[in-house]
C-alpha cells in the first residue's frame, strides 16, 4: 500500500481525525496544541496521526489535502482546513455545529 492509499484509508476509517506535529497529550508545534485544544472543547473524539513518526506521511498528507501545513483536520473525509481555518470555524460557532452533527 502507498502513503496516499494508507492517508486515504485513515481518513475514511475515522468521522474526524486530525494529522498534527505530535499527539493530543504532547503536541509538538504551537498550531498542532490549538487545534488540540479547540477540538477537545467541542467535546468531539477524533483520532489523530503524528506526522513527526513518519515523513512519508508529513509529505503525503500535504499532496493528499494540496494544502502546505500541518495540522491538517478532515471530518467525515472532508479536508476542512488548518488551525486557522479550524479557529475561524471556532470561533463563528460552526466547529461546534459540523462536530455534534457526527457525534
Amino acid at each position: 500500500m502507498n502513503t496516499q492509499d494508507i492517508i486515504k484509508q485513515q481518513i475514511e476509517q475515522n468521522n474526524v481525525i486530525i494529522y498534527m506535529k505530535g499527539t493530543p497529550q504532547f503536541p509538538q508545534c504551537g498550531f498542532s496544541s490549538k487545534a488540540v485544544m479547540l477540538l477537545k472543547s467541542c467535546g468531539a473524539e477524533f483520532a489523530s496521526v503524528n506526522v513527526l513518526e513518519d515523513p512519508d506521511i508529513r509529505q503525503g498528507i500535504k499532496e493528499y489535502s494540496n494544502w502546505p501545513t500541518i495540522p491538517q483536520l478532515y471530518v467525515k473525509g472532508e479536508f476542512i482546513g488548518g488551525s486557522d481555518i479550524i479557529a475561524e470555524m471556532y470561533e463563528s460557532g460552526e466547529l461546534q455545529v459540523l462536530l455534534k452533527t457526527i457525534a
